[in-house]
């Protein structure tokens, strides 16, 4: 008994790119176009020629991606943890760009109040992140130490 050789590209294919979503992961495509590519292998053994059984690749990889999308949770971009301190390696002016050190590294820092000031070397809580500029504000201001910002800056 000899395999039709479409059916055994459809097989190899498919085998090949759900164990690529192993080693490289990407976010669940390559395993759907596998999966799609072995429903097409399975079909290859009635539908012999090779362009309807791209056709039918086609549609069923976007049919498995679109349901695969509704199923799997969405994930969350990446972003600051909550509660985040930092601290000013620069006076940061009220409205204008200072730098924090934030995790070993100096991040772009505005304040999230543009009529206050920070002081250099002040403890800064981490609010948001607009881009590549963090949004902070003063630990002072937060739990209610010191007086006027505007007049403690060095």
């Amino acid at each position: 008994m000899t395999i039709n050789p479409n059916v055994l590209f459809w097989l190899v294919a498919g085998c090949t790119l759900c164990v690529m979503e192993l080693v490289i992961p990407t976010a669940f495509v390559e395993f759907t176009l596998g999966l799609s590519a072995l429903v097409v292998a399975l079909a290859a053994l009635v539908i012999p020629q090779l362009a309807l059984q791209i056709a039918l690749f086609l549609v069923v990889s976007v049919a498995i991606t679109l349901l695969a999308r509704r199923v799997m949770p969405r994930q969350r971009a990446r972003s600051i943890d909550d509660a985040a301190q930092g601290t000013t390696l620069t006076a940061i002016l009220p409205g204008q760009i200072g730098r924090i050190l934030y995790e070993g590294s100096s991040w772009q820092a505005r304040c999230d109040d543009p009529e206050v000031a920070i002081a250099l070397n002040e403890p800064v809580y981490i609010v948001s992140r607009k881009g590549n500029t963090l949004l902070v504000l003063p630990e002072r201001l937060l739990y209610g130490s010191g007086s006027d910002n505007t007049n403690q800056l060095q």
